[in-house]
């Protein structure tokens, strides 16, 4: 009689999986927890106090807005760039695919730091911006442009694989019958890239409403005008308003989960299509 063995693998499946929750509660949760706790620390009072100044509300606002413009620019780009590098042979294909993932690569302050040397000052470009009355450092636009560096892989890399598996067949057939670009786009390239898409905009999100080392050096931290919500935090934190610090850093905690709710809810919701698009 031939007994059957059981993979060491399997039996040790409970320890390997206790020790990945133990590392993630350990490395996640806990710090996430004492972000509460100590906003929390004098009770509601205190924790509602540190939305008491406008410069709080402006920050959170200005957040946003980075975020409102920087994303839609990145996931044009990352559909433009997957489309071109999965459809296309051309000279400098792997230069642009080296060029999409630098962004990865670099500190966050390098990302900031090419801006200054640009459109600061005493950058190539000041005589010119100079002249025509622009200013980009210390202003909106400035952060704008460091965050769109920073956050631009991020479409693109969920967009390039998925494509390159799906192949592009059902657009040649598409051709062959005689759809237009936009047609083939809209009906065929985008439904089978869209949760690609999707996962590629909420990641680039939550980075652009994150993202402090890049704003940071472009923003000259001006209350009220360009400080985004990681670059309030840390004031309220250098001048000692730790409730203050904490309870505005739940904001960020707050919208990163969000972030992370609504991916659960829509792969939830949607989880038979998007299993069939992953087959697919």
């Amino acid at each position: 009689m031939s007994s059957v063995r059981r993979s060491p693998v399997r039996g040790a499946a409970p320890f390997i999986i206790g020790i990945g929750l133990l590392w993630l509660a350990v490395i996640v949760l806990l710090p996430l927890g004492m972000v509460f706790a100590e906003a929390f620390r004098k009770g509601v009072e205190g924790f509602l106090k540190a939305f008491d100044e406008p410069d709080a509300w402006a920050a959170v606002r200005l957040t946003l807005l980075v975020a409102a413009i920087s994303v839609p620019l990145n996931a044009l780009f990352g559909l433009a760039a997957a489309w071109c590098v999965t459809r296309y042979e051309f000279r400098g294909k792997a230069l642009l695919t080296t060029l999409i993932d630098l962004p990865f690569s670099i500190s966050p302050v390098i990302s900031g730091l090419v801006w200054v040397l640009l459109f600061g000052s005493a950058g190539w470009f000041a005589p010119l911006l100079d002249a025509l009355g622009i200013r980009i450092i210390f202003t909106v636009t400035g952060l704008v442009l460091a965050t769109i560096l920073v956050t631009l892989p991020f479409v693109a890399r969920e967009l390039i694989p998925l494509m390159q598996q799906q192949g592009a067949d059902e657009e040649l057939a598409a051709v062959t019958l005689g759809a237009g670009p936009w047609a083939i786009f809209s009906k065929i390239t985008l439904p089978n890239v869209r949760w690609a898409l999707l996962y590629g905009v909420l990641l680039c999100n939550a980075r652009a409403m994150g993202e402090f080392g890049a704003v940071s050096v472009v923003s000259g931290h001006i209350r009220g005008l360009t400080n985004t919500l990681p670059l309030h935090v840390e004031i309220l934190y250098n001048e000692y308003d730790f409730v203050g610090a904490f309870a505005t850093a739940t904001v960020l905690a707050g919208l990163a989960l969000i972030t992370l709710l609504i991916k659960s809810l829509l792969e939830w919701r949607f989880a038979d299509e998007l299993a069939a698009t992953r087959r697919h």
